[in-house]
């Protein structure tokens, strides 16, 4: 998709965008990013197939998120919270917490946005930190964090 200028509005539709397979049942489209010209926030829809589960992490920004279908557990700063269609969490920077779909036959999606353009995850179990931007482009293509290694 080409850069649009800041400033000028887009309407997206996820089914005509490219989801990322981000493996373990979990398939995530970006939506709003600085390809389509946002300087502040990032949004898009992950989809966790049944028994699927997004590891612990935290990120450098405030995330919220939206239940769109499917029942799901957000562990959020060690407590477990049942989710549905329309709850919303809103989570600051820094609390570790993930998403874990219960449902033994139905997807669980989630529409979910960071205050940060250069938002980034950082899985606990391992401490790699990555641009939640650069999780959705191939390998070979990503970028090197700033002040990271190359």
């Amino acid at each position: 998709m080409a850069t649009k200028p800041p400033g000028r509005p887009v309407l997206l539709r996820p089914e005509q965008l490219a989801a990322t397979d981000r493996g373990g049942g979990i398939r995530t489209t970006p939506m709003v990013t600085a390809s389509v010209g946002s300087r502040q926030m990032l949004n898009g829809i992950t989809v966790l197939e049944p028994g699927a589960a997004v590891p612990l992490h935290l990120h450098n920004c405030e995330e919220s998120v939206l239940v769109l279908s499917g029942r799901g557990c957000a562990h959020i700063d060690g407590s477990e919270h049942t989710v549905a269609p329309s709850d919303v969490t809103w989570i600051p920077a820094g609390i570790p917490h993930c998403f874990r779909n219960i449902s033994a036959t139905e997807p669980l999606a989630i529409f979910w946005t960071y205050a940060s353009i250069d938002a980034t995850r950082t899985i606990v179990a391992t401490g790699v930190t990555t641009r939640i931007d650069q999780e959705h482009v191939p390998a070979d293509r990503q970028l090197p964090l700033a002040g990271g290694p190359a």
